[in-house]
């Protein structure tokens, strides 16, 4: 089956940091560009970052540049947003995305 799945949402306080991964499965993962968006309560998506199939170059939205770090291990299919001083404004639901394929979600919340 083609999918992608995420992991690693949580409850963080803020100024915490989550690690989250996307596991493709069913496809040549590492042939893909990947891009994370995430969706706030009340409001549309949003695109966060995004990494080329092989993985040398990368790209961020200002409201996370700094503090996320995308990465992926095509030896491993999956691909891996490393967030770090968490806030309240990150709290969503994170999605990877690969052209029209959707995961799951994860969900991450930011709370004290």
């Amino acid at each position: 089956e083609v999918q992608l799945v995420e992991s690693g949402g949580g409850l963080v306080q803020p100024g915490g940091s989550l690690r989250l991964s996307c596991a493709g499965t069913g496809f040549s993962f590492g042939e893909y560009d990947l891009n994370w968006v995430r969706q706030a309560p009340g409001k549309g998506p949003e695109w966060i970052s995004r990494i080329i199939s092989s993985g040398d170059m990368t790209d961020y939205a200002d409201s996370v540049k700094g503090r996320f770090t995308i990465s992926r291990d095509n030896n491993k299919n999956t691909a891996y947003l490393q967030m770090n001083s968490l806030n309240s404004e990150d709290t969503a639901e994170y999605y990877c995305v690969i052209g029209d394929l959707w995961g799951q979600g994860t969900q991450v919340t930011v709370s004290s």
